[in-house]
């Protein structure tokens, strides 16, 4: 549906040359929801902002299915924009128009009659539910349902494909997970093709079919959702993956030196992660029994990525020293990723 190929995009500023995406080649599938993260200053915003050409790359090509938006001119790109709706943090609302005539204007000077695009209007804003608020004001509306104006708005031309350029960040963790779900809504009933810009991993797990990791201008990992949060690659991935679980909290309490991580001669603390799409094999019952282990789950973090199991558990193990080493490799063997956290079987 979108096809980056070697999009280079660089700013002059303060007479300084600043690189904001370097040589990207991406492949975004049609009907699928692609996040892309990153940090502040990852150069995210800008490389999405060359899907629809409001910033023209220096250097490659964007395709738009099998038409290549980089050699149109301005009137055919005027054109395929229309296909493409977008989406901001803060709404963009016209504050002097009502709801009905925010989700109306991109409808104006189209040559469509009055009754059809009150009809249209009506039915995009039962589609985002809000059709009650149709005679409103930005002003006496929420957060969230200025959000599903925008979006309302930013499906007035049918389009193929939705950015969402940060469109949570401005809301509360409910009202995100509301906008979310009418996202996913729309991906599923329509069949757009959605790509999201965030900073928040949490946003990728919740809706995201794909996600693509960016650093500094460039790709640094991307792949299914599930794929990368069970085993990413690199550093800032990790991070991000981090910052949605709590498993990595097992080093903060040993920094504090927390009753919980002191341990009796024998014992070990394990994570354990699981690596693939399933987490349904009772595995703590099975080491316990088949090696003779005592083991004490001190905390998890067990999710769901689509209809996929993820997550770990970070555990006290106390055994044997083989038997503890038979069951690390039993488990490895079951694509369980295994880390010893803390050792004292040798104290």
């Amino acid at each position: 549906m979108i096809t980056f190929q070697n999009i280079s995009k660089t700013f002059e500023s303060g007479g300084k040359t600043v690189k904001a995406v370097k040589n990207v080649n991406l492949n975004i599938e049609k009907g699928k929801i692609c996040g892309i993260i990153g940090f502040s200053g990852a150069g995210k915003s800008t490389l999405v902002r060359c899907i629809n050409l409001l910033e023209r790359p220096n250097e490659g090509r964007v395709f738009l299915g099998e038409t290549e938006l980089t050699a149109l001119t301005e009137k055919q790109l005027r054109k395929e924009r229309k296909k493409i709706g977008m989406i901001f943090q803060q709404f963009n609302l016209f504050s002097s128009r009502t709801v009905h005539q925010n989700v109306a204007y991109p409808l104006k000077y189209q040559g469509i009659k009055r009754k059809e695009i009150n009809k249209k209007v009506d039915e995009l804003l039962h589609l985002v539910g809000l059709e009650d608020k149709s005679k409103m004001y930005p002003s006496q509306l929420s957060g969230g349902q200025k959000q599903r104006v925008a979006i309302a708005r930013a499906l007035a031309n049918n389009p193929e494909i939705l950015l969402s350029d940060e469109s949570t960040s401005a809301l509360d963790p409910q009202t995100t997970k509301s906008i979310l779900r009418l996202l996913k809504q729309l991906n599923e009933t329509l069949g757009i093709t959605i790509v999201v810009i965030t900073h928040e991993m949490q946003v990728v797990k919740e809706i995201c079919d794909k996600v693509v990791v960016m650093e500094n201008g460039e790709i640094v990992e991307e792949g299914d959702v599930f794929q990368v949060f069970s085993n990413p690659q690199k550093a800032i991935t990790r991070d991000f993956v981090d910052s949605t679980s709590n498993l990595s909290k097992i080093h903060e309490l040993m920094e504090s030196n927390v009753s919980i991580t002191k341990l009796n001669k024998g014992e070990c603390i394990l994570k354990f992660k699981y690596l693939k799409r399933s987490s349904s094999e009772a595995l703590v019952s099975q080491i316990s029994r088949k090696f003779n282990l005592n083991v004490n789950i001190i905390f998890g973090n067990i999710e769901l990525i689509g209809e996929s199991p993820i997550g770990g558990l970070v555990s006290i193990v106390k055994g044997k020293d083989e038997d503890i080493e038979a069951a690390i490799n039993y488990l490895k063997e079951k694509n369980v990723g295994v880390e010893v956290i803390l050792d004292a079987r040798a104290s």
